[in-house]
């Protein structure tokens, strides 16, 4: 797809930390953050987040809050009950793998949240 783009077209990969969006891409850094491919220029700046840091740490702790403050209202259990994006977010619990993916990335069998306990 990238291919096929117009030239100078732009592409942010904001997942390269989590090994990226794009077949092209490959993590690059703040002093040398990008690159061309067929003609689109690749913008795959590891840690993204880090040139405004200040800014991030608030958007960071506003997204995240109020599951912080769900969790610390009801416990884990309950609060992972009540909201299905908590649950999906749990990699580990009760000494089991509960990630699907995290499992697979570590060679590790893993259970559904649910049915550790």
């Amino acid at each position: 797809m990238i291919a096929t783009m117009k030239r100078g077209s732009v592409v942010v990969d904001v997942a390269i930390d989590q090994g990226g969006c794009f077949e092209t891409s490959h993590a690059t850094t703040h002093t040398e953050p990008i690159y061309f491919v067929d003609g689109v220029l690749h913008y795959c700046v590891s840690n993204m987040p880090a040139a405004v840091p200040h800014t991030s740490t608030f958007a960071l702790t506003n997204a995240t809050f109020p599951y912080l403050l769900e969790l610390a209202n009801r416990g884990l259990e309950a609060a992972c009950d009540q909201h299905a994006a908590l649950r999906q977010g749990v990699n580990t619990y009760n000494g089991y793998v509960t990630h699907g993916g995290v499992a697979e990335s570590q060679g590790r069998p893993w259970r559904e949240l649910a049915r550790v306990g």
